[in-house]
């Protein structure tokens, strides 16, 4: 058994126009190494969606897993909420 970190990470769909792939939106907060206050911060994942279940808007729960493609190494573990 490898030492492995698995991370997961709380976003919002951001689009959902690919096959079983969607971009999540995953915003945090990081203290500025000079001025010492936090800064917002957001990134962009792209993750697998193996049912085409999410939506634009959907709050998800992605978690790291080995690369599906060139940019997919994220896949989405559940909808915590979906669009309104």
């Amino acid at each position: 058994m490898s030492n492995k970190l698995i991370k997961t990470m709380l976003g919002q769909v951001v689009s959902d126009k690919m096959d079983k792939t969607v971009v999540v939106l995953v915003n945090y907060r990081v203290m500025h190494p000079l001025y010492k206050k936090y800064v917002k911060q957001s990134k962009k994942f792209k993750a697998h969606d193996v049912d085409n279940s999410c939506k634009i808007g959907d709050s998800v729960k992605i978690q790291s897993c080995n690369p599906v493609s060139k940019d997919k190494t994220w896949k989405v573990l559940e909808i915590l909420s979906h669009a309104k």
